[in-house]
């Protein structure tokens, strides 16, 4: 497995870390053996990263990695954990709460709930609009003075957050969507984090399943990608559509379609992470198989050429979660 550093001040990392929250939320039912038996076979493939948030599952996924990693060494091992995010009995959102009392209880009930002594890297998943990123990051650089986080990540904001947060204390890395069909962050966004020495965790790198090539209208959706703008009549099909060219480089490879777009990812730079969102073995095998790709300069031509900036038809989001978005604010100021 290689490694890659998140940022000038992060830790170690596999090139390749799994994203744990289709084990406990948004994607339907999951089965918990599996879960947990991904999660092990992970492990043993030599990912050290893996990612959560304590709103995943309403804590259910941190005590299902909890429950993965016991009798397992910790060594070298880094889990990484969005906090703020509201919710109500029924899995629905009320809001983002980054206050600094709150923050410090967030990180309370995870330790617990993860059965640590230190979370790796801990992140707001979104920036809340009532509170200075000032005062968000200066509560975490408390935690970090305590013992109880060791870095501090971002998630989803934009370049003059990204510059403010790290002048109070050093951001590791910023999670964020990328992928072929999502990639905003080249506007501004990435060169801001590479000046500052911040690495990229790019989630979404498949698109919800959509550039995944085991996704069809027949499957679905059936799960929170129902209010997916890009997943809705007008513009599924020619999102499906952009799949053609990405099947004919993956076919030349001899690769999958799924294993071709997590390689373009990958090879974006060594200061970029993708987090592969594998809820069962099969599908992480493949995934891990992306690290083997090799794209010559003509396979990345070709692949610039079909899947511009701006290329996917819908915004990533419905526009009452884009709003939240301190990232989308420099499109849609």
């Amino acid at each position: 497995m290689d490694i890659r550093r998140l940022g000038a001040t992060g830790p170690k990392v596999s090139a390749i870390g799994l994203g744990c929250m289709g084990m406990s939320d948004f994607y339907g039912p999951a089965d918990r053996a599996e879960s947990i038996a991904t999660i092990h076979a992970a492990l043993d493939a030599g990912i050290t990263l893996l990612d959560t948030g304590d709103f995943y599952g309403m804590g259910h996924n941190e005590l299902l990695i909890r429950e993965a990693l016991a009798g397992r060494s910790r060594d070298n091992l880094q889990i990484s954990v969005k906090f703020g995010a509201l919710r109500d009995r029924r899995y629905g959102f009320n809001g983002i709460d980054c206050r600094p009392a709150a923050i410090k209880n967030f990180a309370a009930y995870s330790l617990v709930r993860l059965g640590v002594d230190a979370i790796d890297i801990y992140r707001p998943a979104r920036l809340d609009p009532n509170v200075p990123i000032e005062e968000t990051i200066g509560a975490m650089a408390d935690l970090v003075k305590a013992g109880d986080i060791k870095h501090i990540g971002l998630s989803e904001v934009g370049s003059e957050t990204i510059r403010r947060a790290h002048a109070v204390h050093p951001i590791a890395d910023l999670q964020i969507e990328y992928s072929l069909i999502s990639r905003g962050i080249e506007n501004d966004i990435l060169a801001t984090c590479r000046d500052l020495g911040i690495a990229i965790t790019a989630y979404g790198v498949l698109s919800r399943g959509l550039i995944s090539g085991h996704w069809s209208k027949a499957s679905g959706p059936q799960d929170f990608r129902v209010l997916s703008p890009r997943f809705q009549a007008g513009n599924v099909d020619a999102n499906l559509a952009l799949l053609e060219p990405l099947r004919a480089v993956a076919a030349d490879l001899g690769v999958t379609v799924a294993q071709m777009a997590i390689a373009w990812v990958a090879t974006q730079g060594q200061d970029i992470v993708p987090l592969v969102g594998a809820r069962r073995r099969e599908r992480l095998t493949e995934a891990l198989g992306a690290l083997n790709v090799k794209l010559s300069p003509a396979h990345l031509a070709t692949l610039d050429k079909a899947f511009p900036l701006g290329v996917a038809k819908g915004e990533r989001y419905a526009p009452e979660q884009i709003a939240h978005l301190d990232s989308e604010k420099r499109v849609h100021a």
